[in-house]
């Protein structure tokens, strides 16, 4: 019984280097910028059903570049330095905010705005319209947009960490998790909520649109691209009022800097607590990160938006972000 007892001992260890490592494998992976997963497709001829999102989730490492990616490829236009920037934005900034998956996609939805409409303007609104289309369809499968909800771990501390390993083993591996499973399962609705909201006829938007996120960008010497994409994060992401799409933005940002400056190269990993845009960020806000709370007001609209950023609206927060580096 003792020499059992110690044989059990050791398997259990080689299980969690196994499964350590199979965590790592993501984020290794995440070198090859999901190059091996692509497929080019037409726009005009959608899938609108990926067979491959634990592979592609596997290769890219975390959900945000995933659905990023996943949402480019099906659309026909892959954008290698942009999908790995989008890493840090993950476990909702690894602080359990707002999924990955919504970010990752809503930049996609962002890009795709850009390439389909004339005119910043109408982008801008029309990439807002297709994140809250993705929000809608995200948590009537989900009920909440934060991963502090959704996901059974908690990837701001040590100790959550410590648990996605005895997760993996439980589930018999990483494609086997909850959120590998959540991915799988809501990819096809992304598609086609991007598809759909991208679709609406905007209307009565003003000439000179303008929006938080946006405004980080361009303040950051983004060009009118980057700018629309990350457009959806505006007023707590699809102006939903929940954590600060500017901060998303200055994080993406500085990050695809990087990454322009490192083509093929793993990010930094993004740690909180050693961040100088969160440590910004917190500076101006007191640590409150909710849109709603720190704007003290709903938009209803994009033009309502617009109103509040024109008249000065978060002006001082949007400048502290632009200038960290």
């Amino acid at each position: 019984m003792k020499y059992k007892r110690k044989m059990n001992r050791r398997k259990f260890v080689k299980m969690s280097a196994l499964a350590a490592a199979a965590a790592g494998v993501g984020t290794l992976l995440i070198n090859y910028g999901c190059q091996s997963s692509r497929a080019k497709t037409k726009t005009g001829n959608l899938k609108m059903n990926p067979k491959d999102t634990k592979e592609v989730f596997l290769k890219c490492g975390a959900c945000s570049q995933t659905f990023f990616c996943l949402l480019n490829r099906e659309f026909g236009h892959p954008k290698e330095n942009e999908e790995r920037a989008s890493f840090p934005l993950a476990g909702g900034f690894m602080l359990g905010h707002q999924c990955g998956m919504l970010w990752g996609a809503a930049l996609a939805a962002g890009a795709e705005s850009f390439r389909r409409n004339e005119g910043r303007s109408l982008a801008i609104a029309s990439s807002i319209t297709a994140t809250q289309q993705l929000i809608t369809s995200f948590t009537e499968r989900t009920k909440s947009v934060n991963c502090r909800d959704i996901s059974p771990v908690d990837f701001s501390s040590k100790t959550g960490r410590v648990k996605m390993v005895g997760q993996i083993i439980l589930h018999g591996g990483l494609k086997n998790t909850h959120c590998f499973n959540l991915a799988e399962d809501w990819a096809p609705e992304a598609v086609r909520s991007v598809t759909a909201g991208l679709s609406y006829k905007q209307t009565g938007i003003y000439h000179h649109a303008v929006c938080c996120a946006s405004e980080v960008v361009r303040r950051m010497g983004g060009n009118d691209e980057e700018m629309v994409m990350v457009s959806g994060f505006s007023g707590g992401l699809g102006l939903k009022g929940h954590a600060c799409g500017a901060l998303a933005a200055a994080i993406w940002m500085n990050t695809l800097t990087w990454c322009k400056k490192h083509p093929g190269e793993t990010p930094p990993l993004f740690k909180p607590d050693e961040s100088s845009v969160l440590k910004a960020f917190n500076n101006e806000t007191n640590t409150e990160v909710l849109c709603r709370k720190i704007s003290g007001q709903s938009f209803e609209t994009i033009n309502d938006h617009t109103k509040f950023i024109q008249n000065g609206g978060c002006d001082k927060l949007i400048q502290a972000l632009s200038t960290v580096g």
